[in-house]
């Protein structure tokens, strides 16, 4: 099969978009998909989806339960082993994967072993969000595996797996271009541009607008909803008395993991029932969903050249989310922690409806958007850096703690809302499924530098040069370029040749 062509007559900055094997304007095919508009009912779905899976589970009370039985096993190394437990003026080690390393080099080892891992599992299921009905299967699959690894932690003893809610996040992700795409007033603007009655640019930047829209409410109304779910724990935090002992503090991090995850399936539930099941590409010639994700990926990098932009910008998201992932710090006390949570959660609900109305009123794009969210980014790692030189700052006292819960909700938290829409403006139509950046590099060579150093502040170094370096794919970014080279490589794929199975 021969590549489709562009006739010369149309405007070049014309936009393909595939169907099975067959390859349509933009605009036509939008305008012909009248069975799949995104309506009120599936939009608020998908929003209530996120205020369950808003990563409380996974992100927050998993790995401070982690940390806490690690630091509930540890022992001071200036005392024989385990004869004299951790406290607060003192260091905390245990023996871990042949040697003794500190709690926090352990906790950094042991992320970037998961998301190893997690990285691994997408490059080979990543790919089923892009072809056929998959992807809501699977959103459903991991959503219950996340939810029954929650209720695990009631029985509880020692670390396990608590990453499951990352894979369902990048099916759930996977959706939201799809969403802004089949609204009405997107579907009403490609009708237009049919007609000739509007310029291919303005339908772009008003579908951009529209995926910025879609992000940063679901964002907004998942920090809404989470401030709730704390508030509702903070009760359970007290009927359990948390803070009498170490015991019911323990037990009380389980309980509340548990809890996070009901809470998880039965915002789930609406989304699993009320979601269009739009269809994915057809399976390219030769491949099947065990050897797709690995042939999608040795596409991926032989067409890194031809999809420059996109390249350019998973360098610097997967650089950036390694950079804001592992800058992290968390509190022992379940109740400390729960309302430390809740101000980071208030301050993001706060900081993305301003980021997204600030945008809005000055029509700002997604890319400087990502560009002044960034800067804070790297400030964090300033703050952490000066740590390795006086006591002073460096998120060492309390009241940093909750300065940074603050600052990293109202300054740092739009990230996950502009960076996922990035990826839609950059990314092929038919191969914007990516969910929330792993922290591989990160957490592997800041556990490297804390057990060289002895200095938990130290990390911090490579996390500001590596951010930065990172920042400077982003700025080389040019979207109008990305639109270009996305739609001959959608050509190219719907012809079989980007897969090298089709004819010249």
């Amino acid at each position: 099969m021969a590549s489709p062509t562009l006739d010369p007559k149309d405007n070049h900055e014309d936009i393909l978009v595939v169907k099975g094997s067959e390859v349509s304007r933009r605009p036509t095919e939008v305008t012909g998909l009248g069975e799949w508009t995104t309506s009120r009912r599936e939009l608020w779905c998908f929003y209530l989806y996120y205020v369950g899976n808003n990563g409380l589970s996974p992100f927050n009370l998993g790995p401070s339960q982690f940390q806490n039985l690690l630091y509930l096993a540890g022992y001071d190394p200036t005392h024989p082993p385990f004869a004299a437990p951790c406290s607060s003026g003192t260091d905390c080690v245990l023996p871990y994967l042949g040697r003794v390393r500190n709690i926090n080099s352990i906790i950094l080892l042991t992320n970037g072993i998961s998301f190893a891992f997690q990285t691994v599992l997408l490059l080979v299921i990543g790919a089923w969000a892009d072809y056929g009905t998959w992807r809501p299967n699977i959103t459903i699959v991991f959503t219950l595996l996340g939810v029954g690894v929650s209720f695990a932690w009631l029985g509880v003893e020692d670390p396990s797996q608590w990453r499951a809610g990352a894979c369902s996040l990048a099916f759930w992700g996977a959706a939201f271009p799809g969403l802004a795409r089949n609204l009405p007033e997107v579907q009403a603007s490609a009708d237009e541009v049919k007609k000739g009655l509007k310029s291919l640019n303005g339908h772009a930047e008003l579908e951009s607008m529209q995926r910025n829209r879609i992000s940063n409410i679901s964002l907004v109304v998942s920090s809404a909803g989470e401030v709730v779910i704390l508030l509702i724990m903070v009760g359970i935090l007290k009927a359990l008395k948390s803070d009498a002992n170490v015991e019911n503090n323990t037990r009380a991090f389980s309980v509340l993991i548990a809890f996070s995850g009901g809470m998880w399936l039965l915002c789930a539930i609406p989304w699993f029932i009320f979601e269009n099941r739009r269809p994915g590409l057809t399976l390219p010639p030769g491949t099947s969903l065990a050897t797709v994700g690995f042939k999608q990926t040795s596409v991926a990098f032989r067409e890194c050249l031809r999809l420059k932009q996109t390249f350019l910008y998973l360098v610097f998201f997967f650089i950036m989310g390694d950079v804001s992932n592992t800058a992290i710090v968390v509190s022992y006390s379940t109740l400390q922690l729960t309302f430390q949570t809740m101000v980071c959660i208030a301050t993001q609900g706060l900081g993305t409806f301003l980021f997204w109305s600030v945008q809005r009123k000055f029509n700002i794009s997604t890319k400087k958007m990502l560009l002044f969210n960034v800067f804070w980014i790297l400030v964090l790692t300033v703050w952490g850096l000066a740590g390795v030189h006086t006591n002073k700052i460096g998120f060492k006292h309390i009241w940093e703690i909750w300065l940074y819960q603050g600052f990293f909700g109202l300054m740092i938290c739009p990230w996950w809302a502009y960076g996922q829409t990035m990826i839609s403006e950059v990314a092929p139509l038919s191969q914007m499924s990516v969910g929330k950046a792993s922290a591989l590099t990160g957490p592997i060579v800041s556990e490297a530098i804390i057990s060289a150093s002895g200095n938990n502040n130290m990390p911090f170094a490579f996390l500001f040069g590596f951010g930065t370096f990172g920042t400077i794919f982003l700025f080389m970014v040019d979207v109008k370029k990305s639109r270009v080279e996305c739609d001959e490589f959608v050509a190219a794929e719907a012809a079989c040749n980007a897969f090298g199975t089709g004819s010249a």
